[in-house]
């Protein structure tokens, strides 16, 4: 990746100077200067106006003794989870193995040509009949498998395998172990013996070898399909972090076994969720996970339920990956509980019942401690045709209010929101849903999932891209404004119903452009909270993308670590800060035309965005500050009035060199928050707040 500093210009300013400057030293120039970017086929109309520069000294006025508005609800600091990619399988669900039922079809082509890229080998165990991704044990064995239809311990489809007297014959799947924190793994697979020998023997190999680390028998001699149970200990310093092995089954000598349903869980799971991924979840001490998402739409409850090796594995038909129903309802709230968080759960307004949603909401509700009261979403997305039986707009209303009748009728408490439409084009659709009775929902949903990299603007610059893409949240939340205004017009949900803001999350697909798993995320991130702060009155309910994988905890080759956007959420969630104050800020502004496609006009964007709040006690206060300048680190001199700080300032800085890094599974601490102090003297401190960089700042008095 080039770095930042080694691009050429690219912008020039429009003055009568014509001279040539690069966006990053817009902060020196004087008074309000208007730059175009001059890359060949251009718009001349695209352009970044610098309002007011960057002052040599910034200044931040806090009044601690004057409140800025009401407190502010908890649950703007929610997380969103969805069966997609690998947040659930192979992320927050322990399982090591892919297709562990031996399925054939659960995904779609285009995944299915994504694995072969990645393993051409799959092809040939493809045409040995062997489900994706399991291969042969030695692919010389030929030909010695035969997939069993309809007749099977799970689901629809089991494997049987031909033994071959003296050689090697059996099954593998190539596995990542979490080897640095336990060395322990337990499993059980289904058998049902045909004829010959009754032994099986698992192993766990290094990758494509045949040295067997650690083995276990199972005398398979059932004639009925039965469950076997096994545990495999690998020695110390055999495998290392990031290696890749092999999970076996191996037959003897001229056996033929009917397999399914096998399973290899890492001792230490918590009741089959991964205990890395869930001390990061439990860290990042959010209020909310919302379970929903596309998959929302075609997604039965009642398959998720019940033991958890009869439930069938399908195709997740949204996002063309395997469903196996191992994670299901029970699974989730025993997330939400471990991590002190509450459910929030999107019901299926596609191919769902008003009566199947009812009972869901009976299920859950009956099962958690609070029995009543909690969040519950009509839908989601309804207005895309990418959700399976999404509604026409003249069907919209009546389905909404068809869905909320049933579950008010089971649980009166029940708080609901609607599918309401995205900012930038919500009028027809919410004016629709408004039309519906007072009381049909609480809250209208909002999602604004942004590609940053879209803008107006032909062949632009990574520079403009990037103050584009950082200008987003402060043209947001005057959208906000406008969707709360439209309801207030409404009588029957005027000061009833606010907004939810279910799904948000920013993608860049060009290197070195903010995105969700890199630092300008992390910007983007805490843009965004400083917006939903100040809009938490009529925006009380806001879910970031997600808990696991885009903006949060990612897992590859069986590491855990967390994207930057986490730990910008993490220092706002865990600073406790409820009640805003009074901030005022002199740090200069610029403005966007022809920016990112879906708002591509904003104006009046400060560099340094400061949001201060108190915690309940009073005894803490916190400043949330993002410093978009693109290559000016801010001094600031900041005066704290009201309130008399004991002590030091604590600070959080997130940071990287350039904005295109993240985190990965080779160096999963490359970007995280570095812990400093700033002194403070006679209620003010000076602070030099780094480029393209989230700081936190909190100061403490004595009670």
């Amino acid at each position: 990746m080039q770095p930042r500093w080694a691009r050429p210009p690219e912008l020039q300013v429009c003055s009568n100077q014509k001279m040539r400057v690069n966006l990053r030293t817009k902060a020196q120039l004087v008074g309000p200067v208007l730059m175009a970017v001059t890359a060949i086929g251009a718009s001349s109309q695209a352009q970044i106006t610098v309002d007011q520069p960057i002052p040599q000294v910034a200044t931040i006025h806090v009044d601690a003794a004057q409140p800025a508005g009401p407190a502010i609800p908890r649950t703007i600091f929610g997380t969103f989870l969805e069966p997609i990619g690998n947040s659930t399988y192979n992320g927050l669900w322990a399982e090591i193995l892919e297709n562990p039922s031996l399925e054939s079809s659960l995904w779609d082509a285009r995944h299915v040509q994504q694995m072969l890229a990645a393993q051409p080998e799959l092809a040939r165990a493809s045409e040995l009949d062997l489900p994706l991704p399991w291969e042969p044990l030695d692919y010389n064995e030929g030909n010695r498998y035969e997939l069993r239809y309809g007749d099977a311990a799970n689901s629809w489809m089991s494997l049987r395998v031909f033994g071959v007297p003296g050689r090697p014959t059996g099954i593998r799947q190539e596995v990542y172990l979490p080897v640095e924190r336990t060395l322990t793994y337990n499993g059980s697979l289904y058998a049902r013996h045909v004829s010959g020998p009754a032994q099986l023997v698992v192993s766990l190999r290094p990758r494509n070898s045949t040295e067997v680390l650690a083995s276990a028998e199972v005398d398979a001699a059932g004639p009925e399909w039965t469950k076997y149970e096994f545990r495999l200990s690998l020695p110390a310093n055999k495998l290392h972090r990031l290696d890749p092995a092999d999970f076996v089954v191996q037959v003897t000598g001229d056996e033929q076994v009917d397999l399914d349903e096998l399973s290899l869980m890492p001792a230490d799971t918590l009741d089959g969720l991964d205990p890395d991924a869930v001390a990061l979840a439990k860290a990042l001490e959010t209020p909310l996970v919302r379970f929903g998402g596309n998959f929302t739409s075609f997604y039965h409850w009642q398959n998720g339920i019940g033991p958890r090796d009869k439930r069938i594995s399908m195709r997740n038909q949204a996002w063309g990956i395997p469903e196996y129903n191992t994670f299901g309802t029970d699974e989730f709230l025993h997330f939400c509980r471990l991590i002190g968080a509450q459910p929030q759960v999107a019901l299926n307004l596609g191919s769902g019942t008003p009566e199947e949603a009812a009972a869901w909401v009976k299920y859950i509700d009956e099962r958690w401690p609070q029995h009543s009261g909690l969040l519950w979403e009509l839908g989601n997305e309804l207005w895309g045709n990418w959700n399976l039986g999404y509604p026409t707009l003249g069907q919209l209303a009546a389905r909404t209010l068809a869905f909320s009748q049933a579950v008010r009728a089971v649980d009166a408490h029940a708080r609901l929101i609607a599918t309401g439409a995205d900012p930038d084009g919500f009028q027809q659709w919410n004016a629709t849903q408004l039309a519906n009775p007072a009381n049909t929902f609480d809250y209208l949903s909002a999602h604004f999932v942004v590609t940053n990299t879209d803008v107006q603007l032909p062949h632009a610059s990574t520079d403009f891209i990037d103050a584009a893409a950082f200008a987003l949240p402060v043209e947001l939340g005057r959208r906000l404004e406008q969707e709360q205004q439209q309801i207030d017009s409404f009588p029957a949900f005027a000061n009833q119903a606010h907004i939810a803001f279910t799904e948000w999350l920013f993608i860049g697909n060009r290197p070195g452009t903010p995105s969700f798993t890199n630092m300008g995320g992390a910007i983007d991130t805490a843009g965004f909270l400083n917006m939903i702060m100040r809009h938490s009155a009529i925006v009380p309910v806001s879910d970031m993308t997600g808990i696991m994988e885009f903006a949060g905890i990612w897992k590859k080759r069986g590491q855990v670590y967390a994207a930057p956007g986490y730990w910008a959420l993490r220092m706002y969630s865990t600073a406790h800060a409820l009640r805003p104050v009074a901030v005022e800020t002199q740090s200069g502004s610029y403005s966007v035309a022809h920016g990112v496609g879906r708002l591509p006009d904003i104006a009046g964007v400060p560099y340094l965005d400061v949001f201060a709040a108190l915690n309940d006690a009073g005894d803490r206060l916190t400043l949330f500050c993002v410093n978009r300048s693109l290559d000016t680190d801010i001094a600031a001199e900041i005066r704290i009035d009201g309130f008399a700080a004991d002590g030091p300032a604590a600070v959080q800085t997130l940071r990287a060199d350039n904005i295109g890094e993240g985190n990965d599974e080779d160096d999963p601490d490359r970007v995280i928050p570095a812990q400093t102090s700033e002194a403070v003297s006679a209620g003010a401190l000076r602070h030099v707040f780094p480029h393209e960089s989230v700081t936190v700042l909190t100061l403490s008095r004595s009670r």
